[in-house]
């Protein structure tokens, strides 16, 4: 089959590029030359900069140019299109609402190229993007306006994981398909002829104002469990003597109807969906007289555990950070992911730089360039503050503290290297429970701060 994906984002290159190793047509479109670009010499390098995902680059590589193309000119590959895939980015607005302003100036775009095919056969024009629920229905009224024949609409929504988004589109544990016209849910079914009939893969069909909601509540209700386990589970650890949050989590999910995923407690979850897509239902779930109190409660308390450890510090460990030099372990979200979006390390360093540190020391495996994006010193002073290592080592060496913002492997034996760099008294705030040997560290006067634990000191041990 032809297919167009519209956006080379995380969703849109990952889809693509997947799509075209099961020997569909694939044309990527961005309005972005400079990615489009990188993206058309195959290079993992120059891909990775943009999308660093495990195993793409090798994909494309391997694809690219006999079933993967990339294109800045959408009129060009139009001609013949089976399917349109929309990739656009949907950020929120300050209401918690969607912007959908890149996904309509696409849609127009597209509808009006469409409007103009020779090739009259059916095309099917599928929201792959995150979306407010019944967009499938505004986009067919762009398409209508813009009189496109023989044309319809589906809702196709994502359920990657970055870091095992590769992985996850290869083998995906559901496919929903939202559409209204059976000969929309044929051209799906051949898109995804690999998935139809899999004994292991749920293949949905339903109407696209179900796929969409299928969307929002999946995430929020993920989104949800993890508050449940750091609004819940870890304050019971940190409140009450002689608790250890590694048995009660172990307890708790011995149950087989409760899961293990999301118990890990943290410094809050961040990236691309969560946080965007509980505050969009929130906004439209309001928009239509329903009470969002239990949403609005699982988002605070998300967001608040990103910076509460600092909080702690102050309160509990009796730390003051004016004027001291903190270590800042793992910038991305997540592992495994050069992505900073609504990453926790952002609002630990805001903090941080709130509270007059002299200096930030920052490392990240992968993130590093996008962090001093996301840190540009030119839009706030403050940021000159932070400089970045190459290293954990180099990042700790000469700090008053550490903070663990992300899981990275690499973290979990991070204790030798803080003994071998800094000496007591020394603050260690572990957003990830990530050292395992933290009772060793204690006894040599650092003090341990937790997300799960009460705060550890050499006076209290």
């Amino acid at each position: 089959m032809k297919i167009i994906v519209l956006g080379t984002g995380y969703v849109g290159l990952v889809h693509a590029a997947v799509c075209s190793e099961y020997g569909h047509e694939v044309y990527a479109y961005d309005s972005d030359l400079d990615k489009i670009k990188a993206f058309s010499t195959g290079q993992a390098e120059k891909i990775e900069k943009y999308v660093n995902e495990p195993g793409l680059a090798n994909i494309i590589r391997e694809t690219l140019g006999r079933y993967l193309f990339f294109s800045t000119e959408l009129e060009s590959i139009i001609e013949g299109a089976d399917a349109v895939f929309m990739c656009l980015p949907t950020p929120p607005n300050l209401d918690g609402s969607t912007n959908l302003t890149f996904y309509d100036a696409a849609a127009q775009h597209i509808a009006e190229l469409s409007a103009r095919r020779k090739d009259k056969r059916r095309v099917v024009f599928i929201n792959k993007s995150t979306v407010p629920i019944g967009t499938g229905r505004h986009l067919q009224n762009i398409m209508k306006a813009q009189d496109v024949a023989n044309f319809g609409v589906a809702s196709n929504p994502e359920f990657l994981a970055e870091g095992s988004a590769v992985l996850q589109a290869r083998r995906p544990d559901r496919v929903v398909v939202g559409a209204d016209e059976e000969q929309d849910f044929n051209i799906l079914r051949r898109v995804y002829s690999q998935f139809v009939h899999h004994v292991r893969i749920k293949y949905i069909e339903t109407t696209p104002e179900t796929a969409e909601a299928i969307k929002y509540v999946a995430n929020t209700m993920l989104l949800t469990y993890i508050s449940f386990w750091n609004g819940v589970g870890a304050k019971i650890g940190e409140k009450l003597p002689n608790i250890k949050i590694d048995d009660l989590r172990l307890g708790v999910t011995a149950d087989e109807r409760i899961s293990t995923w999301g118990s890990f407690v943290s410094n809050g979850a961040g990236g691309s969906c969560f946080g965007k897509d509980i505050a969009s239902l929130i906004y439209q779930l309001r928009s239509v007289n329903v009470s969002t109190k239990m949403l609005e409660a699982s988002y605070e308390v998300n967001e608040y555990q990103k910076v509460y450890l600092i909080d702690r510090a102050i309160t509990e460990a009796g730390f003051k950070f004016n004027n001291k030099t903190i270590a800042v372990l793992g910038l991305a979200f997540k592992k495994h992911t050069n992505d900073m979006r609504d990453s926790s390390s952002i609002k630990v360093i805001e903090s941080l730089l709130g509270k007059g540190v002299s200096k930030i020391q920052a490392y990240d495996p992968l993130a590093n360039e996008t962090a001093r994006d996301v840190f540009d010193p030119s839009k706030n002073i403050l940021f000159e503050k932070i400089h970045y290592y190459d290293s954990a080592k180099e990042a700790i060496k000469g700090s008053d503290a550490i903070f663990i913002s992300t899981d990275w492997e690499e973290f979990r034996g991070i204790s030798r290297t803080i003994e071998e760099l800094v000496k007591p008294p020394y603050l260690i705030m572990d957003g990830r429970r990530m050292i395992p040997d933290y009772e060793d560290l204690v006894k040599k006067e650092y003090t341990y701060l937790a997300v799960g634990s009460m705060v550890m000191t050499p006076e209290k041990n």
